[in-house]
């Protein structure tokens, strides 16, 4: 009996320690995950509507997703999802006739699904809720009306709804001259919101100045509302991301963004570092520390600083604030749950759904419930947990990372029909793009580029880690790039200086061996022309690969999985890291003050990288992150 107890007792107190080793946001998604276990659902307890809670939701089950690996976060997002898609392309509930921007964000899950699936049940739809916006009502200098009952006026909350959605469906069909228009619609925004006291942004703006809630000389709403100013931060860092780094009304934006933070950051709290409901009434009566705003300009401040939007100094402040809605605002339940408190339910402007008015004023606002986990909330405090934890997981250790596209230089027809290039590529997010590496790459805080020309002393110079993956042979290209002379001595002594080279070949069928072998043997590394890991009917175990122990490289790793590779001769310098059956899978070499990384399989493609492909015992998406940073170790010390 007493040895039940003490087992039960060990049980529970490792339980508790893995539950500890979790992530905020993986905490948060759980919570989420089962609260909603079939649909994400509002606090009524009836199913969803498609509406924006359900696109802030799932897009940061997405970055949890993207940041684990884990494939039950895959499901999750492609059931809420699917559940709403008709058979002829429509959208469950979807009425597009109503020209209501709240509609628009979970369009941003079916654009990632559409790119990771390239299945075309996702199109139909996705094409649907663009062309919302070519109809969308707008005020006389073009920007959207939050509605199409609101043909006048324009709302902070809009600009989440709609803009990153628009930005990144732009980006992806290659509809460039929608960027101006995008910019716009924020430009206008502050134009006619900002106050020029405070800096501070009014909840909506109405053209005529004709509705109630409106002031008649500026057509403002009375009141700076916290959660609108916040849904209008995380807009703006969410265009900027996507917004060509040359567009010409990119400097507008970053000034917007500066004098925005620059506002907010001046009525904070100073104690807990949050923001309250109405945000310059701090020390009225009846305002309160409010979560789901204090949780926006985290995102906003955290977000702005990992894409080099803001410097330092606001990333401390994020720290503070993140720190502050932990202690305040967080609170586990007796199963062991997070849950976030004191969440203004709703908020909105004229005519509400029981007939009333909501006017604006600080007493309305005050009037609106206060509740625990309600999506606007939770979910913007998911994104921004993952925000926070992406910074903290940076290695203090910028590095440059170029992938080659010379080499690998395949094409392909589109959905358009037209060629594009793909297979192995940082912007690729379907099984055989590199986007996850790419990601990891990013998230220790290093910069990612790639290089389409041929590999030069001269190109080579701005890049600390250089990949080559999977050289064209005639099967893959026509006309293709072959690893010749002038390349291969470019190389040898960019490695030769300091730089980290590596090399993700594939078997001989599949790969140009014959020219990078002219190239590796320089390190003492020879591809084999045998074919190993040949997976056969799913037999995925003659893909397993066993990483011995004390592994110079990938330490947190036991199994992973590689198919159809090429296996590898060695001579000094080189060296082996991982083996199977006495041929050498991965092998790494020192030449001069430089490393190289070497296997025979393109490997960590996404395919094998993102979970939902493989069972997950085979740990690929760990050994990527180990590699990763070993490689940037090297690196850092040339």
């Amino acid at each position: 009996m007493r040895k039940s107890i003490l087992l039960l007792i060990l049980v529970f107190a490792l339980t508790q320690i893995k539950a500890q080793e979790k992530l905020m946001s993986e905490k948060i998604a759980a919570t989420i995950m089962d609260t909603w276990p079939d649909s994400i659902i509002q606090l009524t307890w009836k199913r969803a509507d498609w509406t924006y809670t359900t696109g802030l939701v799932l897009k940061g089950i997405e970055n949890v997703w993207m940041r684990t690996g884990d494939r039950k976060y895959f499901d999750y997002i492609n059931k809420n999802i699917d559940f709403f898609l008709q058979k002829d392309g429509t959208i469950k509930g979807y009425d597009i006739s109503k020209y209501d921007i709240d509609k628009l964000p979970p369009g941003r899950i079916l654009l990632s699904l559409f790119q990771i699936t390239e299945q075309k049940k996702y199109l139909k739809p996705l094409q649907l809720l663009r062309s919302q916006l070519d109809g969308q009502p707008r005020t006389a200098e073009g920007g959207f009306c939050h509605k199409g009952e609101y043909k006048t006026q324009m709302w902070l909350d809009g600009l989440y709804m709609g803009e990153p959605f628009y930005a990144e469906y732009s980006k992806f069909f290659n509809e460039p001259q929608n960027f101006d228009d995008i910019a716009n619609q924020l430009i206008w925004m502050e134009k006619h919101a900002r106050d020029s006291k405070t800096g501070l942004l009014y909840h909506a703006w109405d053209e005529s100045k004709a509705e109630k809630w409106a002031d008649k000389t500026t057509g403002c709403s009375p009141n700076f509302w916290g959660r609108a100013m916040g849904w209008y931060g995380m807009a703006i860092v969410d265009v900027l991301e996507t917004l060509p780094a040359n567009h010409p009304k990119r400097q507008a934006l970053l000034d917007i963004l500066h004098r925005f933070v620059t506002a907010f950051i001046k009525v904070q709290d100073e104690k807990t570092g949050l923001w309250y409901q109405v945000l310059d009434k701090g020390t009225q009566k009846g305002n309160y520390l409010e979560a789901s705003v204090s949780t926006m300009f985290v995102y906003t401040l955290a977000k702005g600083y990992r894409l080099g939007l803001l410097d330092e100094k606001y990333y401390a402040q994020a720290q503070k604030s993140y720190n502050g809605i932990l202690k305040n605002f967080v609170s586990v339940d007796q199963r062991g749950f997070s849950h976030l408190n004191q969440i203004c339910l709703m908020a909105g402007l004229g005519v509400n759904s029981g007939g009333g008015y909501n006017d604006g004023s600080f007493e309305y606002y005050m009037s609106e419930p206060i509740v625990t986990d309600d999506p606007k909330g939770i979910g913007a405090f998911l994104l921004t947990a993952v925000e926070m934890e992406r910074l903290a997981n940076r290695l203090n250790k910028k590095v440059t990372v170029t992938l080659d596209y010379f080499f690998n230089n395949e094409r392909r027809n589109n959905y358009k029909g037209e060629k594009e290039r793909y297979h192995y590529i940082w912007e690729e997010l379907d099984n055989v793009g590199y986007s996850w590496l790419g990601d990891i790459f990013t998230d220790y805080g290093s910069k990612i580029n790639s290089l389409t020309d041929a590999p030069t002393e001269q190109n080579l110079k701005t890049s600390d880690i250089f990949i080559i993956v999977d050289p064209d042979n005639l099967d893959d290209n026509l006309t293709p790039n072959y690893i010749e002379a002038p390349q291969i001595k470019a190389i040898t002594e960019w490695v030769k200086a300091g730089g980290v080279l590596a090399i993700f070949a594939n078997d001989s069928a599949n790969c140009d061996l014959i020219h990078l072998n002219n190239l590796t043997n320089n390190f003492g590394i020879h591809f084999s022309y045998f074919l190993r890991n040949n997976v056969v009917n799913d037999e995925l175990s003659i893909g397993a690969v066993m990483v011995n122990a004390n592994n110079e490289i990938f330490n947190k790793v036991k199994k992973v999985y590689l198919k159809k590779i090429s296996t590898l001769e060695l001579k000094p310098p080189a060296k082996a890291i991982t083996t199977k059956n006495n041929e050498v899978i991965m092998a790494v070499a020192k030449y001069g003050k430089g490393s190289v990384f070497v296997v025979g399989d393109p490997w960590l493609y996404n395919e094998y990288v993102n979970g939902t492909n493989i069972p997950a015992e085979y740990e690929n998406f760990t050994a990527a992150k180990e590699l990763v940073k070993w490689l940037i170790e090297q690196a850092s010390n040339k």
